[in-house]
């Protein structure tokens, strides 16, 4: 099956920002851009109101996709554009569309003005259940914001990619999640930052506090992190890495690394209950405060 960059479409302000994103975003994998609406049917006395019937009912929801695609067709020549319109639960609906899709990418509204995410109900439960990386895009994002400044220091679009960020478990590291992080990175011809947290072992509180035993376990951190990625750096030769090892919160680390990247990238472990948010607590306080786009990738 032919694999797509998909984008659910509300027309909200944050959705149409995440197409703008996913039309670069096909446009960099070569890949077409599939659009999707999805509408919930009303139930039948409403769908017969006089202000809400079937007929005006129809024509909205056709028109939000239709118009959206056409759009896209005109600000990026050269990337193929279809629209599907879909009805049912929102959430469980843009899930399943992943299922065939490269990825999938969502609107996410922004906390503050200085970054992050409000991850509502529908973007949750899909990212929750989604088999495929989920990217969450800001309501105010633009191309330029992905890019380094120009030498005058104003924002452009033709300047180099900002880093990618990895947010990485060197305890439990996962190939997709390495992998997507690499193979993004050299999409955008930029470079890769691996962010790991680490926390003195549970033994290590009983014990009095040097400098020399806090370097000690520093240095077994960043050797740990080295170890892990050796294979990647031979695997993807071209891409520039950074390793970052600190000592404290990871989430805390890769949301300050967020403010310089084009993209954060954070794994998520699939659970097959269909109860809770599946989403673990790093990448949870990554989507709610980072101040770049956010692929959570799900791995075993």
């Amino acid at each position: 099956m032919l694999r797509t960059v998909t984008v659910g479409l509300d027309g909200s302000r944050e959705s149409r920002a995440a197409v703008e994103w996913a039309a670069r975003e096909a446009k960099l994998r070569g890949l077409p851009l599939k659009i999707v609406h999805v509408w919930q049917p009303v139930p039948e006395p409403m769908a017969q109101a006089p202000l809400l019937g079937g007929e005006t009912q129809a024509h909205w929801t056709e028109r939000i996709p239709r118009e959206a695609a056409a759009g896209v067709v005109l600000r990026h020549p050269g990337v193929e554009v279809i629209s599907e319109q879909l009805s049912g639960q929102a959430g469980d609906v843009l899930a399943e569309a992943a299922n065939s899709a490269e990825l999938l990418v969502l609107g996410s509204r922004g906390l503050t003005g200085i970054g992050g995410f409000m991850m509502g109900s529908v973007g949750l439960s899909a990212l929750a259940h989604a088999d495929r990386p989920v990217v969450l895009v800001r309501a105010l994002e633009e191309a330029a914001d992905e890019h380094e400044p120009d030498p005058a220091g104003i924002p452009s679009a033709a300047t180099p990619f900002r880093p990618v960020v990895l947010g990485l478990d060197v305890e439990h590291p996962d190939r997709a999640l390495i992998e997507f992080a690499f193979a993004t990175a050299g999409l955008r011809d930029t470079s890769l930052r691996i962010v790991h947290g680490w926390n003195p072992p549970p033994y290590a509180y009983a014990m009095p506090a040097s400098p020399a035993r806090h370097e000690a376990l520093s240095l077994s951190a960043a050797e740990a992190l080295s170890k892990v990625l050796r294979p990647w750096r031979q695997k993807f030769p071209d891409v520039e890495v950074v390793e970052t090892s600190r000592y404290g919160s990871a989430a805390v680390h890769i949301v300050d690394a967020a403010r310089e990247a084009s993209l954060v990238v954070v794994g998520r472990r699939i659970r097959r209950s269909p109860f809770g948010a599946h989403i673990g607590h790093v990448t949870h306080a990554v989507l709610h405060h980072s101040a770049a786009p956010v692929a959570v990738v799900p791995h075993a």
